[in-house]
C-alpha cells in the first residue's frame, strides 16, 4: 500500500496556472498582428508589389485559447502567390521556379516576442 500525506495547499501552483491562462490571452495581440503584417510585407519578394501589400491577420478566441493568423489574399487564377513564392512552382513549359523561404524568417521574431511577453506575464 502506498500512502501520500501533505500539508498545505496548492494555492501557489493554482495561482501560477491561472496567470498562465490569462497570459495566453495577451491584450496586445492586435499590435503583434500589425507587426507581423509589416514584417511579412517587408520580406515578401516584390515584382508588382501586390503580394507584399496583401498581408492580413485575424485574432480568433475560442474556449481557453487565443490565436493569431496571418494570411495573404493575393491570388492569380485561384493560386495564392505568397505560397508559390515560399514553396516554388512549376512553369508552363515544364520548368520549375524554386521557392524562397521568406515567411519563416520574417515572422519568427514576432513569435519570439509573443513568447517572451507571455513568459514575463506568467512569471511576474
Amino acid at each position: 500500500m502506498i500512502r501520500f500525506k501533505h500539508k498545505g495547499d496548492f494555492s501557489k501552483t493554482i495561482k501560477f496556472f491561472n496567470r498562465a491562462v490569462d497570459a495566453t490571452k495577451l491584450k496586445n495581440l492586435d499590435a503583434y498582428g500589425k507587426k507581423g503584417v509589416d514584417a511579412l510585407a517587408a520580406a515578401t519578394p516584390k515584382d508588382s508589389g501586390n503580394t507584399s501589400e496583401s498581408w492580413r491577420y485575424e485574432i480568433e478566441q475560442t474556449d481557453g485559447s487565443v490565436s493569431i493568423r496571418w494570411y495573404n489574399t493575393n491570388e492569380n487564377k485561384g493560386v495564392n502567390i505568397a505560397i508559390i513564392l515560399q514553396y516554388g512552382h512549376g512553369t508552363r513549359n515544364g520548368g520549375y521556379v524554386k521557392g524562397r523561404d521568406y515567411i519563416n524568417p520574417a515572422i519568427q521574431p514576432i513569435f519570439d516576442e509573443i513568447t517572451e511577453s507571455a513568459w514575463k506575464e506568467i512569471t511576474k
